[in-house]
């Protein structure tokens, strides 16, 4: 039995609504709602009494049960219910939930009611509020609760939005900022550092552009302080497209090495829009493959706006002290397709797993050069993590036999990760025309994992492979 499902009992039983529901979850009003439709029990004999709600005089049902009246599956209970509700101000996320009711004549006296008992929401309470309102919107009759809560924070007190602004529910403060914006509730300097801390993606959007559209002039430069330091890409990148427009084409410069690849474009745009070819500068950064201090972006960055010809000062920073370059050296002979095999295959057998990683998606498309066995040394338990999921990902990508003996030998690995890559490749393996038949190795490996891999998954095999059961 749920949650909500207890929390009907518990109501029924005549136990206190502030006991039985989680009154701040928005989400606990919606499954409250359908748990005291979908329960049998309810439907039965719990609410036969409610049936006759009108005849009840005003007072007569407590707090519970008047909840649970608001969520009868009987219409009619439902619409009686709401001549009551005013008098307990607890129950108006079941009130708002009725404003979407699929009941025309219920939906029409909980909107009347829900316009007259909004302005009264206190301003603690509007965060879980708001949430509930954005939830109903969802439903086919659920937009005119939102219409209302933004027309009543538009015209209303600031005070009331603030709330919303801080709130723990993400529709609800994307819905706060926007009418925060709108209302122009929120300096400049406020906006860009929301925007440069937020975690949500929208709000960091939202107010990097509002601050950014609220200065034009130079004189506001600290406004694009807390946007260029952001650690969130889009909200650096907005930053330094703003520099162009207060003609601080110089700064955009140290971004051209930037991690993130939209504000090594951007930052590229603002100089050549002063006349700056960033590619001589790229060139200059990445011209000593031995400084240690050369910021990772630069390599990427070179062959992002760079020819073939480039190559040459990329293929010294592949063996360049700091893991994070060499990752990103390789990603540029990528960019420029301009990968070589041979030059590529130490590599796989780098310390870290970020070049490791990137070494294996360029080797990709020439796996077939590789050796299997070269490969297949490195799938030993003793070798580094990254190391043995590098040589499995190129084995896989050769294909055939040499894909299904190199899974299979993983099957019963200790690692987790590497076993179920293992299964995930033997289940999805499948003879082509051109499979040697009757293999000897692989008919013994089989044998020894038919344990791990079940009777029919080992006879399926042994069938593809020409191996007599």
């Amino acid at each position: 039995m749920s949650t909500s499902h207890e929390s009907v009992f518990r109501l029924l039983s005549g136990e206190p609504l502030r006991k039985s529901l989680d009154s701040a979850d928005p989400q606990a009003w919606v499954d409250f709602d359908l748990a005291v439709r979908s329960l049998p029990y309810v439907r039965r004999g719990a609410l036969r009494a409610l049936t006759g709600l009108r005849a009840h005089a005003r007072g007569a049902l407590s707090e519970s049960q008047l909840a649970v009246a608001l969520c009868h599956p009987d219409g009619r209970v439902r619409e009686a219910a709401l001549e009551w509700a005013p008098a307990v101000p607890a129950l108006l996320p079941l009130v708002v939930i009725r404003s979407a009711d699929w009941v025309a004549a219920v939906r029409e006296e909980a909107r009347e009611l829900l316009a007259d008992l909004l302005p009264g929401v206190a301003h603690q309470a509007m965060a879980p509020f708001a949430a509930l309102v954005l939830r109903m919107a969802r439903r086919q009759h659920g937009d005119f609760a939102q219409a209302l809560l933004k027309q009543s924070l538009v015209e209303g007190p600031p005070e009331a939005i603030t709330a919303l602004l801080t709130g723990g529910d993400r529709a609800a403060r994307r819905f706060g900022h926007r009418i925060a914006v709108e209302r122009h509730l929120l300096a400049p300097l406020q906006l860009a550092r929301i925007a440069a801390s937020d975690d949500d993606v929208v709000i960091q959007g939202l107010c990097a552009e509002a601050a950014l559209a609220a200065v034009r002039e130079a004189a506001h430069g600290e406004v694009l302080e807390p946007l260029l330091g952001s650690r969130q890409p889009q909200v650096r990148a907005a930053g330094v497209t703003a520099l162009r427009r207060m003609g601080r084409f110089a700064q955009a410069e140290p971004f051209l090495s930037d991690r993130a690849g939209i504000v090594r474009a951007c930052a590229r745009w603002v100089l050549r829009q002063n006349g700056t070819d960033p590619l001589p500068l790229y060139r200059a950064l990445c011209a000593d493959p031995t400084d240690e201090d050369l910021p990772p972006g630069a390599a990427l960055g070179l062959a992002e706006c760079g020819t073939r010809a480039d190559a040459e000062l990329l293929w010294p920073l592949v063996g360049h002290p700091v893991a994070a370059v060499r990752a990103r050296a390789v990603a540029g002979l990528r960019v420029l397709d301009l990968t070589d095999a041979a030059r590529l295959r130490p590599l796989v057998d780098d310390p870290a797993p970020a070049v490791a990683r990137e070494v294996t998606g360029a080797l990709i498309p020439d796996a077939d050069k590789l050796a299997p066995q070269w490969l297949e040394t490195r799938l030993a338990p003793e070798r580094p993590a990254h190391t043995r999921t590098a040589a499995f990902r190129l084995l896989c990508a050769q294909g055939g036999t040499v894909e299904l003996r190199s899974a299979l030998m993983l099957l019963t690995d200790r690692n987790p990760k590497l076993r179920f890559r293992a299964e995930q490749a033997v289940r999805r393996w499948t003879p082509s025309p051109t499979t040697a038949l009757g293999d000897r190795e692989l008919a013994t490996l089989i044998d020894r994992h038919e344990p791990a891999l079940g009777r029919q998954a080992a006879l399926l095999l042994r069938r593809g492979l020409g191996i007599p059961s």
